[in-house]
């Protein structure tokens, strides 16, 4: 019997958080009794919390206790034992109550194993402070095998992907999510903070939707819903979420929210697998008449009012907990995304510098080529990221108007660090968006070297302040009653140790009437 997959915490509230942990039995099979205790740090008298349980194949011999009968932001220990076996010891803590003077966050995105070392999740391990970490989604990656995405890393010979194809079934999500854990350390940040969870498209397949994904063959790897079905089984087993409610779908539970004192509401939203519709591409979707692309048509693709990111049920759920929120004189409102809402327009080789055309190399080339197509067309290029909704996003937009929200939207997905001035179509500004860089997975700035891609972004785009595409790491966010500050902290490789990390961007925003600033660096 053994603990070779760490601890972990998450979704606290005011009075209970979630505690989970794997155990590895001797005798695969059978069942596995254990026990579980928390205890408060501070080690005042009351407080401690312990039980028992048990697990089996059934769940992958997974354990997840939601533990209730906490006291408002009081931090714990806990652990688990099995067969007079001991886990490691994780530290937790429960949502503050009443006047908070502020709230630490650390926000992180996209963990592709093979790719590198995850020292960001080790950078998280060590801060000094960290009230919770938000994970947006890509937690896991579902390729895998020779060739596949990231396997051209130095460091990928040491940490392919198991099993060494790409994952479909239960048995192969769960084996995945086993590797993840196994990493010393995402255990390690597992166990330092509660994690507040969301998945994107690679916990099932990429640019996934409700109805399909891109990489999925339903002709070679079966029925979505099925696969779809197995993949959302094994992240609950693995990951410490909540678990549904009884008579609540898989999907929909990923909706929550959580009230940080009188200060902030995050709301993490979901917007794969309920309601999004298929991606439209432009090698697919730009008709062509006469030779040429009738770009009108493809317009009206786009802004088709029935392409949804969100059903009905979830923006009317978003607008009741915006509302309640602004009611209970939050400071903030948090948006936790999956991917990035700015409006991002592509650079052309005509916006470049002397300096910069002559440093273009042949993939550098090949990447701008694809991108100034749409930029000379007018249309946007991200697909896949808000830009592909624009109707979903100005309905979006009208929620947080109608709220008189102060929003601060979180992004991963894109594999590079935002700090974005998010407006309507009537040019008003609505919110601030940060979005953080990967963990792992590769941004534009190391796939084709030779130009600072997110600096030609970020001047081609009005609503863009910054963009780095080049480093890797997290998004340290600090919320007070007077500011909401971003640090960009990028750790200095992911191909090797040791490592050091460095604050390379810092913006803030403040309360605004019923709305924020624009953004400043810090």
């Amino acid at each position: 019997m053994s603990f070779q997959h760490g601890v972990a915490s998450g979704d606290p509230t005011q009075d209970r958080v979630v505690i989970w942990t794997r155990i590895t039995p001797s005798a695969p099979g059978g069942q596995v009794a254990y026990t579980w205790r928390i205890d408060p740090v501070d080690r005042r008298a009351g407080g401690a919390r312990s039980g028992s349980g048990v697990t089996g194949p059934e769940r992958d011999y997974t354990a997840k206790v939601d533990v209730t009968g906490l006291e408002p932001g009081r931090a714990y220990t806990f652990g688990f034992e099995a067969a007079g076996v001991t886990s490691p010891m994780g530290r937790t803590r429960t949502l503050p109550a009443g006047a908070t003077e502020d709230v630490v966050l650390a926000v992180a995105s996209c963990s592709l194993y093979p790719n590198g070392y995850f020292n960001v999740y080790r950078a998280i391990a060590d801060l000094p402070r960290v009230d919770a970490v938000l994970h947006l989604g890509d937690y896991i990656y579902e390729y895998g095998g020779p060739g596949s995405y990231g396997m051209d890393s130095p460091v990928a010979g040491e940490r392919p992907h198991d099993p060494p194809r790409e994952i479909v079934t239960l048995d192969d999500y769960r084996r995945r999510h086993a590797q993840y854990k196994s990493d010393p350390d995402a255990q390690a940040a597992h166990a330092r903070a509660p994690w507040i969870v969301a998945w994107d498209d690679h916990e099932t397949a990429n640019n996934s939707f409700l109805n399909g994904a891109e990489n999925h063959d339903p002709a070679k790897e079966g029925d979505w819903t099925a696969r779809k079905a197995v993949a959302l089984r094994a992240y609950y087993e693995w990951m410490p979420i909540r678990d549904p409610k009884p008579g609540q779908g898989l999907a929909e539970a990923s909706m929550r929210s959580f009230r940080f004192g009188d200060l902030a509401a995050l709301v993490m939203i979901e917007t794969r697998l309920t309601a999004r519709d298929e991606q439209l591409e432009l090698e697919r979707d730009l008709p062509m008449v006469d030779g040429k692309p009738d770009v009108a048509a493809f317009r009206a693709k786009l802004n088709d009012p029935s392409r949804r990111m969100m059903d009905d049920a979830q923006e009317a759920w978003i607008r009741s907990e915006l509302q309640a929120s602004v009611r209970a004189g939050h400071a903030w409102q948090v948006l936790g995304n999956e991917v990035v809402m700015g409006r991002v327009v592509a650079p052309t080789r005509e916006a470049l510098k002397p300096e910069e055309a002559a440093r273009l190399r042949p993939e550098a080339l090949r990447r701008l080529e694809q991108r100034e197509k749409a930029a000379a067309l007018g249309l946007p290029v991200a697909l896949d990221m808000w830009d592909g909704y624009p109707v979903a996003r100005e309905r979006f937009y009208g929620l947080l108007r109608e709220a008189g929200a102060r929003p601060i939207v979180l992004a991963g997905d894109s594999h590079s660090f935002w700090a974005n001035e998010l407006s309507d179509d009537a040019g008003r500004l609505v919110a601030c968006e940060f979005g953080t860089s990967a963990v792992t997975s590769p941004g534009a700035g190391e796939v084709a070297e030779g130009l600072d891609w997110g600096e030609l972004i970020a001047r081609a785009s009005p609503e863009v302040r910054y963009n780095n595409q080049s480093d890797r790491g997290f998004i340290l966010l600090t919320l007070t009653r007077r500011e909401a500050r971003a640090d960009m902290i990028a750790v200095s490789t992911i191909t090797a140790k040791p490592f050091r990390s460095r604050v390379v961007k810092r913006f803030r925003v403040t309360p605004q009437g019923a709305g924020v600033s624009k953004l400043s660096e810090a």
